[in-house]
């Protein structure tokens, strides 16, 4: 039964609109001052309208109902005066009232107005980040709605102590107490720090010099002097480490508590449970891919404040006139563009343009909402940039650091080399994708002319010729791009995008307060993945998570394309749960050695190494692209997200093993035994 509060000075009209109402099956809450209404609004959480008088004494409507939206931003509002105006109707719109209706009313009509109010207040409450919480059960309320689970939050402190405090295995005390001898043999071969470790020096030691981070204490000179960790000193953190991961990751994927928060959450495990300095985890969450997203994110609203989003869908979705040609022909397109230019941008610019096509999509076929179409978009977007990752060194962090890898042992590719060995998997793995989302999407969609060229091209002619604005953001786009493709191993990803937003705010097209409209809660995402990957890296949890997996392999995944289909099929699922290049930090120095050891062409295992981290599809950590494109795809209308985590897991899913299955027979069984790898 739907509660509504009825307030209104006039007794007789209040009492008998309030029997009418219960009548007509709703909970009514009757009052006759502003004071007592704002009152039961801060308290009543089960209130879903409010129909307010305009004209009382003391508070007046218009006050109240500011007052109302300060405590309770979702709470629909409907104005009820005999004594309207134009200009009072105006100021009511203003304060977010849900409608203004003039006495006296039809009851019909009320009941209509009220029903739609409660409508809105769901979107509202999507607006505001406001959980539902679902009552009428203790399984409801522990199921809870997006952003406020408690059963999975009850689950992930379970899981957390079962982890962190349960029994350390003996195999992660013997990597980390092993001493350096500089041979193959080394179980920790693998550590992030092993380079840079002294010969006689285990993990346990280097962390804890490294990172300061056990006992202390101050001797006769003044200088604080650190005792060193003990292997279980330093697995206690590693295993704290695993259980914020495992926690992390449970919460980012059900959606338990917002984003946002769960990125904080993974800074508090680490500063209260002493894993790194406080100095040490603030370094952690500023990578320079967190930079990076945070000016992508910024450029993106100059792009689309400027109108050239459009002038730059117009020319990448011109083949696109209906669902066939922009699955099949405009995606294996963008998958090859994406081997070569960066792909976290071509999603941050292409994005707003399909959210823009959904928009005038939905409006001209009469559609409320259409979420299919949203997901379909987005997903589809996401998973075909993902997978152009193989196709050259260029396409991103991961490559580089497996060149790095494979340099040390003095055998890396060309560049080349490499897209002869990755490129013909990108169009294969897009058409896939294509086919993918053409049979899963095309009867669930409500609109059905799906012309994407024409609306885009009707959306440029609406704004004109380009205009100065458009051809310096565009000037400043172009040299952006070339900064990343040319510097990026010099000023990194993060510093040519900074240049970028403090030119775009000299020539007065992007202002600081354009930049604080970001989506912040993806910036801090980023941030918490970047220190999550710190700080299982630095306690050795990375190791010993890959050296698990690796221990558990038959004897036929050891050596030749078993050993690549292994390691490709760890990193693709590890990927999913790190960022792409500390998967590739973590796994590839234990892969690229197992090749030699095993007389496997290390190309092999360290390209599929690299390949298989582009496969970030479940989890919005995984890459940019997911984050940029989880971001964007809300309803223009109502701003409730369109896009839910839930399909990222189900759909990356799917691709996931797609993407796996297409590598291996086509790339590793197939394409490489033709072409062969040199001697």
């Amino acid at each position: 039964m739907a509660r509504v509060m009825l307030v209104d000075d006039e007794v007789q009209f209040r009492e008998s609109m309030a029997k009418r109402l219960k009548m007509r099956g709703y909970d009514i809450v009757d009052v006759g001052t502003g004071e007592e209404a704002i009152k039961i609004a801060r308290n009543d959480s089960d209130l879903e309208v409010a129909v307010l008088d305009l004209k009382m004494p003391g508070m007046s409507g218009d006050q109240v109902l500011k007052d109302i939206k300060e405590f309770r931003p979702a709470l629909q509002v409907i104005m009820l005066t005999g004594h309207g105006s134009v200009q009072s109707a105006m100021e009511i719109g203003r304060l977010d009232a849900f409608r203004y209706l003039e006495k006296p009313c039809d009851i019909d009509k009320l009941v209509e107005v009220i029903e739609e109010a409660r409508e809105a207040k769901v979107h509202a409450m999507e607006r505001h980040e406001i959980p539902r919480v679902i009552k009428g059960s203790r399984w409801k309320w522990l199921v809870g709605s997006h952003n406020h689970r408690p059963g999975v939050i009850l689950l992930g402190l379970l899981l957390f102590a079962l982890i962190a405090f349960g029994p350390t295995p003996d195999r992660m005390l013997q990597i980390l107490s092993a001493e350096k001898t500089g041979q193959l043999s080394d179980p920790h071969q693998g550590y992030s720090g092993y380079s840079k470790m002294e010969k006689g020096t285990s993990i346990a030691k280097y962390y804890g010099e490294q990172y300061k981070v056990g006992p202390s204490k101050v001797n006769e000179k003044g200088k604080r002097i650190y005792d060193q960790l003990t292997p279980k000193q330093t697995a206690s953190r590693a295993k704290i480490m695993l259980g914020i991961l495992v926690v992390a990751a449970l919460f980012w994927a059900s959606g338990a508590v917002p984003i946002g928060i769960t990125a904080i959450l993974v800074g508090v495990g680490m500063y209260f449970l002493g894993v790194l300095r406080p100095d040490d985890i603030a370094k952690a969450y500023a990578k320079d891919a967190v930079i990076f997203i945070f000016g992508v994110l910024a450029i993106s609203i100059a792009i689309s404040k400027t109108g050239l989003d459009r002038r730059i869908g117009l020319l990448l979705l011109s083949p696109a006139k209906n669902l066939r040609k922009l699955l099949f022909i405009f995606l294996p397109l963008l998958g090859v563009a994406c081997s070569f230019v960066s792909e976290h941008a071509l999603i941050a610019f292409v994005m707003p343009l399909f959210m823009m096509v959904y928009a005038y999509s939905t409006r001209e076929a009469n559609v409320k909402q259409d979420r299919a179409l949203a997901v379909m978009f987005a997903l589809s977007l996401c998973f075909v940039a993902n997978c152009g990752g193989p196709g050259s060194p260029a396409a991103g962090g991961r490559n580089a650091v497996m060149l790095g890898i494979l340099a040390d042992y003095g055998i890396a590719p060309s560049f080349g080399e490499w897209v002869v060995y990755g490129l013909p998997y990108v169009p294969v793995m897009a058409l896939v994708i294509a086919t993918y989302f053409f049979f899963m999407f095309r009867k669930k969609i409500k609109v059905k002319q799906l012309d994407v060229s024409s609306i885009v091209k009707r959306a440029s002619e609406k704004i004109g010729p380009m205009n100065s604005r458009e051809y310096i953001t565009a000037a400043v786009l172009v040299g952006l791009i070339l900064l990343w493709i040319t510097t990026s191993d010099i000023f990194g990803m993060g510093g040519p995008v900074l240049l970028a937003i403090v030119l775009l705010n000299i020539f007065k097209i992007l202002r600081w307060k354009d930049i604080a409209t970001i989506p912040w809660d993806v910036v801090a995402l980023y941030a918490s993945a970047a220190a999550l990957g710190k700080g299982l890296a630095v306690t050795g949890a990375a190791l010993y998570l890959a050296d698990s997996f690796i221990s558990i392999l038959p004897s036929f995944m050891q050596s030749g394309e078993g050993l690549a289909i292994a390691t490709s099929l760890f990193t693709g699922i590890t990927t999913n749960f790190m960022s792409d290049g500390a998967t590739v930090s973590a796994i590839g120095p234990i892969t690229v050695p197992m090749a030699s050891i095993s007389g496997t062409h290390p190309w092999m295992v360290g390209l599929a190494t690299a390949f298989a981290s582009s496969f970030a599809h479940m989890m919005i950590i995984g890459t940019p692209n997911n984050a940029i494109a989880y971001t964007l795809a809300k309803d223009p209308v109502t701003g409730e997200q369109l896009v839910k985590l839930s399909d990222f897991l189900k759909h990356g899913a799917a691709i996931l093993v797609l993407s796996l299955i297409v590598m291996w027979f086509w790339v590793f069984l197939g394409y490489w035994r033709f072409v062969g790898f040199p001697s």
